[in-house]
This record gives C-alpha cells, sequence and structure tokens, in this order.
C-alpha cells in the first residue's frame, strides 16, 4: 500500500525538506480530520486523497498544490471550516480547497443543474488559480480507477460527466497522459461491452506478430537516424482504445478504415533535427497525401507542438509519426502541469501552454458573467472544449485558433466581442461568403462591420464557440428586454386610452398595488411582462381602475405595426399576413404578439381567451421582410422549373425554398420568397405569369378554407 512516505521521497527529488514536511503535516491533518470514514471499497477514506497526491507528484506539482490535493475533502466531508484550514496552511490552499470542493449545501432541482452549478464554481475558482482543475481532475482519475466499487448507475453517470467534461479539459490544458486515462477508464464503464469487442478486434487485426513487427520497425528507423548522425529515442505505440473508437463513431468507419491505430513517437534533442527526421520518415516510407500537420510552427491552443505525418508501414498498414523535441514531449504529456515543473526546476523558458490555458480559463469568466444559468455556462464551455482546432489568419497576419466548424461569426467574437455585435458580412480569401460558412485552416479572414449592426438570432444555428454563443444571447436577452419594454409600453397605454389616460398620469400609489399584485419590483419589469405576454395590457388597466364601469370605456386605437418593433411580434405561418391584408394580434405567453390575417381559422382557437386580442392596423411604412409562399400552377414541359425561377432572379426579391408538390402534365411547386410590400408580392407574381407555360400563380395561405 502506498504510504506518505513514499510520497514523501518521491517528492524529495524535486521539493526542499521544508515544503516535504509542510504536505506531510496536510496529510496527518486529513487523516484526523477523515479518521473513522472510509470508500464504499471499504479502505480508510485518506486513501484517497494520498492518491490524489500521488498522481500529483508525478507531474511535480509544487507544495501549496499537494497540500490542497491532501486536504481537498476536508471541507466537504468533514466539519472542518475553510477560516480552520486559512490558520493553519494559510489562505492559498484554503481557496484550492475551496475551489475544487463541491456545492454541498443548496438544493437543486436534478443532478444535471447540481453537475452545473459544482462546475461553475470550479470554473470560477480556476480563473484565479489554476491549479484548482490539477486537483480535480487528478481527484477524478483516482475515482475513475476505483469505479468498480460504485452501483451500476452511479458508474455510468460518473462515465459520462468524465467522458463530457473533464477528459476535454484535461485536453484543453494539454495534459494527455490524465485524458487518455480518463477516457479509457470511463469508456470501459460506459460502454463495457464495445470496449471489449473493440479490444478483441484491434488484437485480432493488429496482435499477431505485433511484437517482432514492432522491434523490426524500431530498428529500421533507428538504424537510418544513427546513418544520418540524429539521435532519437523512438517508441511504438496503439493508439488508444477510446480514440479508435471516436475515430469510427463520428465518421461511421470500420476499424479497417482508421488510418492511424500504430503509432511512432520520436522525440530528439534539437528543434531543427525534428525536421531533418522527417524527411527521413518520408525517405523511408511512403507519406499520406493530406495527413502531414505541422504543430511546431502552429502549435495547438493547448500549446501542444510536432509534426505528424502519417505512412504506410513495412507492412502496408497506415501508421502515424509524432516527431518532437524533449521538452515539447513533456509539454504534450503534462501540458500545464509542467509548467510547475519548469518552476521548480529553476528553467527560465516557461512553456508557453501556461499562458494560452491561463487565457482560455479567463475567457472563462465571461462566458459565465453573460450566461443566464450554470446550465447554460456549462452548455457553452463544452462547445469550447472541441480537441481539433482551425488555424485562420486576420487580414494583417495574426493567427486565431478556432474550433474545428467555427465559422466566421466564431471568428469575430474570436477577435473582439464589439466586432462579433456589429458584423454584417464577411471575406474569406478576398472573396465574400456567407457568416454561417465553416472555416478551414490557412484562410484568411476579414469580417466587415456596421455601426448600427447587432446580433442575429439565426446565428445561434451556426456558431459554435462559447464566447460567440453566450455573448449573443447576452445581447438578444438585453435586446429582448428592451423590445419587450417598448411593446408593454404600447399596450398599456393603449389599454388605459380606454380608462382615457396614460401610463404618466398613474399615480404612485396605484403603481405600487400593481407590482405588489404580481410581486414585480419596478415598472420596467411590469411593462416587460406585458411585452412578453405574462401579463395583459387590459386586465392590469382594470387593475388600476378598478371602480370605473365597463360602460364608460371608449374603445381603443387599433395597434400600429411598423415592422420595427423587434422580436416580440412575429407574423402567423398559417396564414402568413402582409401588407394591406385585415389584422388581428395576439399576445401569446413568452412569444409577444403573433399576427394573423383576421379570417384565419386558427384565430377561432383562442376565443376563449378575447382578453388577449388586439385590434392591429399596419403603419404607412411597413420595415419588416415577409416570408410568403406562392403556389404556381404550370404545364410541365422542358425546362418550366428554369424559367418560372430565372423570371424572378434578376429582382431584389430572394427565393427561400422551391418545392414541387405534384407532377403531371400539369404541375405544381411552392416558391418560398421574401418581400417587403404589397406591391412587391404584386410585381413577382406579374413576372411569373408571363412565363409561357405558368397557368396560375396565387398566394398559399389558409384563411377561408
Amino acid at each position: 500500500m502506498y504510504t506518505v512516505e513514499d510520497l514523501a521521497l518521491a517528492l524529495s527529488q524535486y521539493l526542499p525538506y521544508e515544503q516535504i514536511a509542510k504536505v506531510k503535516r496536510a496529510y496527518y491533518y486529513a487523516e484526523q480530520a477523515h479518521d473513522g470514514q472510509r470508500r464504499k471499497s471499504g479502505e480508510p477514506y485518506v486513501t484517497h486523497p494520498l492518491a490524489v497526491a500521488e498522481i500529483l507528484s508525478e507531474l511535480r506539482m509544487d507544495c501549496d498544490g499537494l497540500t490542497a490535493a491532501l486536504l481537498h475533502d476536508v471541507i466537504e466531508d468533514t466539519g472542518i471550516s475553510r477560516e480552520a484550514l486559512t490558520e493553519q496552511f494559510g489562505e492559498g490552499v484554503a481557496g484550492l480547497v475551496d475551489g475544487v470542493s463541491k456545492l454541498t449545501h443548496l438544493e437543486f432541482n436534478n443532478q444535471i443543474e447540481k453537475q452545473a452549478h459544482n462546475f461553475q464554481k470550479m470554473a470560477m475558482a480556476m480563473a484565479d488559480d489554476i491549479r484548482v482543475i490539477l486537483v480535480k481532475l487528478a481527484d477524478r482519475l483516482h475515482n475513475m480507477r476505483t469505479l468498480d466499487a460504485m452501483p451500476a448507475h452511479k458508474k455510468r453517470r460518473i462515465a459520462r460527466e468524465t467522458l463530457d467534461i473533464y477528459a476535454p479539459i484535461a485536453n484543453r490544458l494539454g495534459m494527455y497522459k490524465v485524458r487518455v486515462d480518463l477516457e479509457s477508464l470511463a469508456f470501459q464503464a460506459y460502454y463495457p461491452m464495445r470496449a471489449r469487442m473493440l479490444q478483441k478486434a484491434i488484437h485480432k487485426k493488429y496482435g499477431q506478430q505485433r511484437i517482432k513487427d514492432t522491434q523490426k520497425l524500431e530498428d529500421t528507423i533507428r538504424s537510418e537516424l544513427a546513418a544520418d548522425y540524429i539521435e532519437a529515442s523512438i517508441s511504438v505505440r496503439e493508439k488508444h482504445i477510446y480514440s479508435i473508437y471516436q475515430k469510427m463513431d463520428k465518421k461511421r468507419r470500420s476499424l479497417d478504415e482508421i488510418m492511424d491505430v500504430m503509432g511512432v513517437r520520436i522525440v530528439t534533442d534539437r528543434h531543427d533535427s525534428c525536421y531533418r527526421i522527417l524527411g527521413v520518415i518520408h525517405a523511408l516510407f511512403k507519406p499520406i497525401e493530406g495527413r502531414f500537420k505541422d504543430y511546431i510552427a502552429v502549435p495547438k491552443s493547448n500549446g501542444y507542438q510536432s509534426l505528424h505525418t502519417t505512412v504506410l508501414g513495412t507492412n502496408g498498414i497506415p501508421m502515424e509519426v509524432q516527431i518532437r523535441t524533449e521538452e515539447m514531449d513533456l509539454v504534450a504529456n503534462n501540458g500545464i502541469a509542467a509548467h510547475w515543473a519548469y518552476k521548480v526546476s529553476g528553467t527560465s523558458s516557461m512553456p508557453s501552454n501556461h499562458d494560452r490555458a491561463t487565457k482560455w480559463v479567463k475567457s472563462l469568466l465571461e462566458i459565465q458573467q453573460k450566461a443566464r444559468n450554470p446550465v447554460e455556462f456549462v452548455d457553452n464551455v463544452k462547445n469550447d472544449l472541441f480537441p481539433d482546432e482551425v488555424y485562420v489568419f486576420t487580414p494583417n497576419g495574426q493567427i486565431i485558433e478556432l474550433p474545428s466548424g467555427a465559422t466566421p461569426v466564431d471568428f469575430a467574437y474570436g477577435v473582439h466581442t464589439e466586432i462579433g455585435n456589429t458584423c454584417i458580412s464577411c471575406r474569406i480569401n478576398r472573396r465574400l461568403a456567407p457568416l454561417s460558412t465553416q472555416l478551414e485552416s490557412g484562410q484568411t479572414v476579414e469580417i466587415i462591420t456596421a455601426k448600427n449592426a447587432q446580433p442575429n438570432v439565426a446565428w445561434l444555428s451556426f456558431a459554435i464557440t462559447g464566447k460567440a454563443r453566450t455573448n449573443i444571447r447576452h445581447y438578444l436577452k438585453d435586446k429582448q428586454r428592451e423590445n419587450a419594454i417598448s411593446i408593454g409600453h404600447r399596450l398599456l397605454t393603449r389599454s388605459l386610452n380606454a380608462f382615457k389616460t396614460n401610463v404618466e398620469e398613474l399615480t404612485a400609489e396605484q403603481i405600487a398595488q400593481v407590482l405588489a399584485n404580481h410581486q414585480l419590483e419596478s415598472m420596467d419589469d411590469l411593462l416587460e411582462s406585458i411585452g412578453k405576454g405574462r401579463h395583459v395590457g387590459y386586465l392590469v388597466a382594470r387593475e388600476l381602475f378598478p371602480n370605473i364601469d365597463e360602460e364608460s370605456l371608449v374603445t381603443p386605437k387599433s395597434f400600429k405595426v411598423n415592422g420595427s418593433e423587434g422580436m416580440l411580434i412575429s407574423y402567423a405561418k398559417c396564414c402568413a399576413p402582409i401588407p394591406g391584408d385585415p389584422i388581428v394580434g395576439y399576445v401569446q405567453v413568452d412569444k409577444g404578439i403573433i399576427i394573423h390575417h383576421l379570417n384565419c381559422p386558427n384565430v377561432q382557437d383562442h376565443l376563449s381567451n378575447p382578453e388577449r386580442f388586439i385590434h392591429m392596423a399596419w403603419g404607412k411604412e411597413i420595415e419588416e421582410e415577409l416570408h410568403i409562399s406562392l403556389i404556381v400552377t404550370y404545364i410541365n414541359e422542358r425546362g418550366a422549373v428554369a424559367k418560372i425561377a430565372s423570371s424572378i432572379s434578376d429582382t431584389d426579391f430572394q427565393v427561400s425554398n422551391l418545392d414541387i408538390i405534384e407532377r403531371g402534365r400539369v404541375s405544381r411547386l411552392r416558391l418560398s420568397i421574401t418581400i417587403s410590400s404589397r406591391v412587391g408580392l404584386a410585381d413577382v407574381m406579374r413576372r411569373i405569369k408571363a412565363v409561357r407555360c405558368v397557368e396560375k400563380v396565387s398566394r398559399e395561405t389558409i384563411v377561408g378554407r
């Protein structure tokens, strides 16, 4: 059994005696605090924090980090307070322990919310001290190693959480060894049968003669490097099982189609030797086109540096070759934890991945501040934990790192929040492109902005980075409140007009009474609630003037629509009203005002709530772009559809969809277009009718059915 003396012996290789003494004192303090407590396996509880400290000692963690590892469950599982820890071990250690501790005294609606709160607290503590996540990762790793003692349902929950959150964080921080261990253990716990079957298939395919082939491959490469006077260590490995499973699952490929199940790692002493070794490898084996990546020139976002190339081995099986220096290898395996190894040894050249990781953790603060709740925060952070990156350039040559699948909107927010908020279009390699385009490494992206532009809710369908999604949601949330207050003011004013008064003439006592009735804090909160349909303007007006007789009320004026009201006024898809149609509004909870054609059959469904209906009228100049569908009946001759489409191709109207709904000698198609006026609709219909094969054009609507 591993003991505190074993830990002290390991620490003596890089820590001074007085610091080792502090770590040992923390162990005895934890042993006493956890006295009588046992793990599910039956072992004394203190064996767990000791194992966590052992994992961190292998990463050469500093004294305070090791002390916190030994004490990390003291606040959560014993009666000892943070103040007591501060008195004994200092504020730094107490802060680390508190950052790792779970939220044990709050009530949550469900397990997802609980996990979200825990992760949010941990992330905020990470922003103050990155060692919090290192202790937590070591804690999770030991828990995964001893997961067999847990009941089956808890095994699956912990394994899923590890795959979703902790392994990606380890990857984001460049901690390869920890990530691989977490993924492998979690995969075996969550998919035990798949893990066994895949391991068996790998052994069957690559197990025969593997040892002999591996030794032969190493000898061949070593002799070629020696001939060029290059010193290097060579290791041949099998890609870890979860990585193989992910490639098979995501890309829907069989094991035979996975390119790099076998891998060779070559570690040398000098930077320039990496490129010389690459030349030797490409002379020995045939490189596979498109499978070379230079992460030395352009490091990954977690600081990882290496040359990657995939070649055909002697047996015709593809293998990935990684080439790096000893320093790069240390950073590749330990990631941000390598920072403390360098710090303790006194080496002056600190790995840059510490700065990169710190920058990423700081960005969590911005996401947290603008997220509506912890669940949304965790959801956005997950989007930032992609293992693959693309590297694109700004027009002045600066490299921006983004997750695979990122779009120009993600790029814009990656450069600066204000650029993201005001972008209207982009150029990729000097050519205009849609904002939804998925970016590829090496492209140059230029964002075009406009002073009065603002984020679009449609961006949420393709923006993937946490920073972009959080800022879009934050802006839209603020804008929605602003719109809701404006609409709520108009609706309440309209209702008060029936009482021959307006909002400005209300007394403080009247307002205070209504706010108290609905448990609201301010007039803006009340107006927002009315604008969002949670409260009805007419009913609020009745509360303000309860003693006025219904017969004395005057009919309020129609609510004018001009198209600039924002996202809380929308048009019913069932009847698709356009300027000139008679319309009526229905106030729907949390959706605002839905505008229907006055004769729409669906309006009848809402008659049980007449107070939610509003007389509506079109403003003189409607600014809104409206989506309608036209049904075109035509003779099905050669090129007919192309002629119909081209008839409006030279106009400003956008065709969003063209769908043939009936085929035959006489066919019908549905043409979805965007217009801004009734005049525009008439122009489009006139152009289509002018096509020789067209027999009839009509606007699709359920009105009158």
